[in-house]
């Protein structure tokens, strides 16, 4: 299991997070053997629905068979169940839509990575308070770049990254950066409905490939 410090590092590093979810354990698979090929190294799926918990026990297993350094989050995480349900599974780090104390409490306990979504001062306070050092701000399309410049200065120590609505454009990531974002959530933008459903690996390969550029250009990595 890594450290928060590790997974931290590891998205920081990476300057996105990509996030998916597939109800089709194969489709599951290619998505994820696409990204990797196109160098990321830290990934979430999102728990959604009855298939997530099966199709993540085969990520895990097809990372540790095939893609060695790569590390497997779970988003959408509700309640301290399915927390402990997917780090049995073998997860390395927990993403929420919304803190969630409970969850907060286990993984500052043990050294997990965990970041929660807040939108509002007081949910990002509650989360430093709890012990949380990396704020999901969610939905980043609702907020805003002009939001992270207005409070950041308040929460000197916390790392950001907006997750919903982030655009695949330079003009938008760069925005985001400006603002002071350590890395940005990438879901439909990047993972649409449509290139799953035609099953466009390539595609998906390639975009990801050209983010990852814009962002070490953008942040001069």
């Amino acid at each position: 299991m890594p450290t928060t410090q590790e997974v931290t590092t590891a998205i920081i590093e990476q300057g996105m997070l990509p996030l998916y979810f597939n109800a089709d354990e194969q489709v599951t698979l290619d998505i994820l053997k696409a990204v990797y090929k196109a160098g990321v190294k830290a990934i979430e799926y999102t728990n959604r629905g009855d298939a997530a918990l099966h199709n993540f026990k085969s990520m895990v297993a097809l990372r540790n068979a095939e893609m060695p350094g790569l590390l497997l989050g779970v988003g959408t995480i509700k309640n301290l169940q399915q927390a402990n349900d997917y780090l049995a599974t073998g997860a390395d780090f927990l993403v929420s839509p919304g803190f969630v104390p409970d969850v907060a409490a286990l993984c500052v306990s043990k050294d997990i990575f965990y970041a929660p979504g807040c939108m509002t001062p007081s949910e990002i306070i509650a989360a430093e308070n709890a012990g949380i050092g990396f704020i999901k701000l969610f939905p980043g399309n609702m907020l805003g770049p002009e939001f992270l410049s207005s409070i950041k200065d308040i929460f000197p120590k916390l790392k950001f990254m907006p997750t919903g609505g982030v655009d695949t454009t330079k003009e938008n990531i760069e925005a985001w950066f400006k603002a002071g974002v350590c890395a940005v959530g990438m879901g439909s933008k990047l993972i649409s409905k449509k290139l799953m459903e035609v099953k466009d690996y390539e595609t998906i390969e390639k975009t990801t490939t050209e983010v990852l550029t814009t962002i070490a250009a953008v942040t001069k990595k």
